[in-house]
C-alpha cells in the first residue's frame, strides 16, 4: 500500500492529485519553484521540497531533482499529474530505478504512444517529409507535450523553416524536447475523446466520450461529457478503437485516446498517456474519482471485469484563464485581490453544487512564469441545456478581483447558438466568432455608472462636501469607452445627467442602487489601486464587470515617442530576429523580437514601416508590462504612438487529421487538429 506520494507538478492539478491523496489517507509532499515558494498546492501539502530556479528547465522539469526530493521526504510513490514530466518515458524508469512506484503508464507505453511521432509510425501513418507547393497548408508539431505549445501553421513555403525553428524552441522550452514534425493541415470537424484506464491483470475500461472542440490556438477551453449527438454506430467505434490502441501497447493506467469527426466519420490524432486537464467531466456523469483509480492501478489491484455504466446526465468544465481575448488572447499578471466562484463552498448535504479546481486563492498572485490557468470550473446537471445554463450563470456572478481574465468569453460562448446546439460544433468557433465574443457584455455602461457613484460616496464620506447653492458644473468620469456625468442634489443624493434615463436610488461606496426603464436594480463596487474616479486611475469591479477608471490627468511620465514598441506583457526576451540592427530600415508588421510570457511565445512586430532607431529588447532579460522594447521611425509622420503589440502567437489554429491503422474509420477532411492542454 502506498503510504506517501509525492506530486511532481503545481497549479491546480498538484491540488487535486492532493485532495484525493488525503481522502484516501495518503501523505503528501509538493515540489516548488522559487516563485511557487507560497503556492497553494505547497500550503496544502503536508511536506514540500524546493527546486532552485524559476524556469520550468531548472525546477518542474529537472527529473534527477524531483526524484532526489522524494527521496529526501520519505515519498514513496510519485504522481506526475499533466504537463511537464507526466509523459516523458526517462522520468518514469527513474522513478522506478530509485525504487518508488510510479504512478502512471509503463514507459515502455509512454515511448510508443507518448511521442505523436513514434504514435503514428506505430500506427503507420507517417509524417510529411519533403513539403512542396501541393502540400499547404501544413502544420508543424511538437513531438512531445501539448496544450498548442511547438505549434505553427505554415501556409507558404518561405514560411517552413521560420515554423520548424519557432516549433522546435517553444517546445524545447515547454517540455524540454525539441523535436517537431510536420503534418496535413484540415479545417473543420468536431474533436472528441475516449477516457481510458487500464490495470495489470489486462483489463482496459472506456469511460465514454467527452468533446473538446471549443479550442483556440490548440488549448481547449470548454469541455463536456458525454459528447453530445454522436450517433451509437461512431460513439461504439470510437470506443473500440481506444480501447484496441491501448492493448496494443501494454497500456496500464489512466490515458486518453482522441480523434476529430467529421460527416459522421472519425480518424486517430493520438494518445495522451496522462490524466487530462479535462477529467472532472467524465468523473461527472460516471461518479468516479479518477486519480483514486490510479492510485489503485498502481497498487496492483484490479479494475472492474465490466465497464463503467451509461454516463448519468451532463456535465461541461470551462477553463478560467488570466487572459484578455480582446487583446489576441495576451496572458495576464498580478494579485487575486478576490477570487470566489459561486456554489463551490458546498451545500447543507455537504457536496459542493459547483466543482472548482484551482491552484489559487483570494490573496494569491498570478505570475508571468507558468500556464495562465486560474481554474476549471465544472458542473453537473440532468441534461446539455441545464449545465450549460447553470455553469454561465455561475461564471457571471464570480467575483475575479485582478488580473483580465476569460470569463466574459466563457459566458457568451456557454450561451451562443452554434454552441448550444449540438449539430454545429466544431474546433473553427472562436475563428468565426472573435468581435461578438469579445465585445463588452451587456449592462456595462450602467456598470460604469455605479462605479463613479460609488467613488463619488467614498470621497464624500473621507472629505464631505456635496450640494452647494451656486451648482458648478458636473463631475465627469471615465471607464474604459464610458463617460459619467452627475451632481450631487439637495437631499444628498446624486442626479446622473448622462447617460440619460438613470435615476439613482442609494449610493454608498460598496454598493449601488440604480432605476433603469423602470427597474431598480443593485451594482456590488469593490475599487483598487486608487480608487473609483479620484483623479488617480485604478480598476473597479461592478459586479461581473472590470472597469478602468482613466485618470484625470495624464501622467506626462507616460508619454512615449511615436513608434515605440512597449511590452504587451510581463515576460522573457527570447529572441531577436536574425541580423536586426539599429539603423535598419523595416516594414510595417516585421516580427522584430519574440517574448515569451506563461509558457507561449509572443511576436513584436513593427507598428509601420520606416528605420529602427533603438533596440532595448537583450534576450534573456525579463520584461515588465510597458517596457520599451524597441522603436520605429515611421517613414512618414505618424500620429498618437502605436504600442507594440503581439501577432497572433506563431502557434496554428488547428491541424489535420491522420488515418487510422486496418479496422479503424477511414481519414476524412476534417476540422483543427488540437493537442491536449499541459
Amino acid at each position: 500500500m502506498i503510504k506517501t506520494v509525492l506530486v511532481a507538478n503545481r497549479g491546480e492539478i498538484a491540488c487535486r492529485v492532493l485532495r484525493t491523496c488525503r481522502a484516501l489517507g495518503i501523505a503528501t509532499v509538493a515540489v516548488h519553484s522559487d516563485p511557487d515558494a507560497g503556492a497553494l498546492h505547497v500550503r496544502e501539502a503536508d511536506a514540500a521540497v524546493r527546486l532552485p530556479g524559476a524556469a520550468p528547465s531548472e525546477t518542474y522539469l529537472r527529473g534527477d531533482l524531483i526524484v532526489r526530493a522524494a527521496l529526501v521526504a520519505g515519498a514513496d510513490a510519485v504522481h506526475p499529474g499533466y504537463g511537464f514530466l507526466s509523459e516523458n518515458a526517462g522520468f518514469a524508469r527513474a522513478v522506478r530505478d530509485a525504487g518508488l512506484v510510479w504512478i502512471g503508464p509503463p514507459p515502455e507505453a509512454i515511448e510508443a504512444m507518448a511521442s505523436k511521432t513514434r504514435a503514428k509510425e506505430l500506427l503507420g501513418i507517417a509524417p510529411l517529409k519533403d513539403v512542396t507547393e501541393v502540400d499547404l497548408p501544413v502544420l508543424v508539431k511538437a513531438a512531445a507535450g501539448g496544450g498548442g505549445r511547438g505549434m505553427r501553421i505554415v501556409r507558404e513555403l518561405g514560411a517552413l523553416e521560420q515554423g520548424l525553428a519557432a516549433a522546435s524552441a517553444e517546445a524545447a522550452s515547454a517540455f524540454g524536447d525539441g523535436e517537431v514534425f510536420v503534418e496535413p493541415y484540415v479545417e473543420n470537424g468536431r474533436h472528441v475523446e475516449v477516457q481510458l484506464l487500464a490495470d495489470t491483470h489486462g483489463t482496459v475500461l472506456a469511460f465514454g466520450t467527452r468533446d473538446c472542440s471549443l479550442q483556440r490556438r490548440h488549448q481547449k477551453v470548454i469541455e463536456e461529457a458525454p459528447a453530445p449527438g454522436l450517433t451509437a454506430t461512431l460513439e461504439a467505434e470510437l470506443i473500440d478503437t481506444a480501447v484496441r490502441a491501448a492493448k496494443a501497447v501494454g497500456y496500464v493506467g489512466a490515458g486518453t485516446v482522441e480523434f476529430l469527426v467529421a460527416g459522421g466519420r472519425a480518424h486517430f490524432l493520438e494518445m495522451n498517456t496522462r490524466l487530462q486537464v479535462e477529467h472532472p467531466v467524465t468523473e461527472a456523469v460516471h461518479g468516479v474519482d479518477l486519480v483514486a483509480l490510479q492510485i489503485a492501478v498502481a497498487e496492483g489491484r484490479a479494475l472492474p471485469a465490466e465497464p463503467p455504466a451509461a454516463p448519468r446526465g451532463h456535465a461541461v468544465e470551462a477553463r478560467l484563464y488570466a487572459e484578455d481575448p480582446a487583446r489576441d488572447w495576451a496572458p495576464q499578471t498580478g494579485l487575486l485581490h478576490r477570487f470566489e466562484i459561486p456554489g463551490s463552498e458546498g451545500t447543507g448535504a455537504g457536496a459542493p453544487a459547483v466543482r472548482v479546481d484551482t491552484g489559487y486563492v483570494s490573496g494569491d498572485t498570478v505570475t508571468v512564469h507558468y500556464d495562465p490557468l486560474l481554474a476549471k470550473v465544472i458542473v453537473h446537471a440532468p441534461t446539455r441545456e441545464e449545465a450549460l445554463r447553470k455553469l454561465a450563470h455561475t461564471l457571471e456572478r464570480a467575483r475575479i478581483h485582478g488580473p483580465v481574465t476569460n470569463r466574459d468569453l466563457l459566458v457568451a460562448s456557454l450561451r451562443h447558438p452554434e454552441f448550444t446546439d449540438p449539430a454545429r460544433l466544431d474546433t473553427g468557433f472562436y475563428e468565426r466568432n472573435p468581435d461578438t465574443l469579445t465585445t463588452a457584455p451587456p449592462g456595462e455602461e450602467h456598470a460604469a455608472v455605479a462605479a463613479a457613484l460609488a467613488g463619488a460616496a467614498a470621497r464624500r464620506g473621507r472629505f464631505g462636501g456635496g450640494w452647494r447653492n451656486v451648482r458648478s458644473q458636473d463631475e465627469v468620469r471615465h471607464y474604459g469607452g464610458h463617460e459619467v456625468r452627475y451632481r450631487p442634489t439637495r437631499d444628498g443624493g446624486y442626479e446622473v445627467t448622462a447617460p440619460e434615463g438613470v435615476r439613482v436610488v442609494a449610493a454608498t461606496p460598496g454598493r449601488v442602487s440604480l432605476e433603469i426603464a423602470g427597474v431598480v436594480r443593485h451594482f456590488d463596487v469593490t475599487a483598487y489601486e486608487g480608487g473609483a474616479g479620484d483623479g488617480h486611475g485604478g480598476t473597479v469591479h461592478v459586479g461581473p464587470h472590470r472597469l478602468t477608471a482613466r485618470p484625470r490627468f495624464e501622467d506626462p511620465r507616460e508619454q512615449t515617442a511615436a513608434g515605440s514598441l512597449l511590452a504587451p506583457m510581463p515576460g522573457t526576451v527570447v529572441r531577436i530576429a536574425d541580423g536586426l540592427a539599429v539603423g535598419d530600415p523595416v516594414t510595417a508588421g516585421r516580427p522584430l523580437l519574440w517574448l515569451e510570457a506563461m509558457k507561449m511565445e509572443h511576436r513584436v512586430t513593427a507598428p509601420a514601416s520606416g528605420t529602427l532607431t533603438a533596440l532595448h529588447a537583450v534576450p534573456g532579460r525579463q520584461v515588465e508590462v510597458g517596457a520599451l522594447l524597441a522603436v520605429v521611425q515611421p517613414a512618414e509622420p505618424a500620429g498618437p504612438r502605436p504600442a507594440g503589440r503581439p501577432a497572433a502567437p506563431d502557434a496554428a489554429p488547428a491541424a489535420a487529421p491522420s488515418p487510422v491503422p486496418p479496422g479503424a474509420p477511414s481519414p476524412v477532411p476534417t476540422e483543427a487538429q488540437e493537442d491536449p492542454s499541459a
